[in-house]
């Protein structure tokens, strides 16, 4: 059987089971560390995971690897399902607050599960931070761009958006996170491959 993607997701989608499996093998190790980028507990991430590839098959009929990968549609499903987890999560915890009639006071995520979070996706607090203050738009693009290196062009076609407002978007972006960055030695990474500015 052919193993690219396409072909793949042409036989899960008429029912082969380990074609489905093995396009959860391919990608969930880069939807779990994008998902552990943007959220505070293992746990959450771990869901959110699951959530997406739940999704990929709940959406079967409308999924299209538009650049020959799925992964593209998991990264940008796994975002839209953190910011939700997220609001949640907050939602809830200040609705326990509210029935006991006390303010809801700022969670401090546990630790150790912070630094397995962050350890497993390579990233430090300060730059996990930054990319959970950004608008889901910008995190879609800088995701797709500067983390998981796809041309402007590919990111752009996955989201819908015409080149040249995926080109200002993603300027905003970096420069935002640069800014929220300051001397942090990512920072260099947000820099604009030449003759990128608007």
């Amino acid at each position: 059987m052919d193993s690219t993607d396409e072909a793949l997701w042409a036989a899960a989608r008429s029912g082969d089971g380990d074609a489905f499996a093995a396009l959860f093998d391919r990608h969930h190790g880069r939807v779990h560390r994008h998902s552990a980028r943007l959220l505070t507990t293992a746990a959450d991430a771990d869901d959110v995971t699951a959530a997406t590839f739940l999704e990929l098959w709940r959406r079967r009929d409308d999924v299209h690897p538009t650049t020959g990968s799925l992964l593209p549609w998991l990264l940008v499903t796994a975002t839209n399902l953190t910011r939700n987890t997220t609001r949640s999560t907050r939602r809830y915890r200040d609705l326990l607050h509210r029935l006991h009639h006390q303010p809801a006071p700022h969670r401090t995520p546990d630790v150790a599960d912070v630094a397995e979070v962050h350890t497993a996706a390579h990233l430090d607090e300060p730059l996990a931070t930054a990319l959970r203050v950004l608008r889901t738009p910008d995190l879609q693009l800088i995701t797709l761009v500067v983390l998981e290196d796809l041309t402007l062009t590919e990111a752009a076609t996955v989201l819908g958006l015409s080149p040249g407002a995926a080109k200002t978007r993603l300027h905003r972006a970096r420069t935002r996170l640069r800014t929220a960055l300051a001397d942090h030695p990512a920072a260099s990474r947000l820099r604009a491959p030449e003759g990128q500015h608007p």
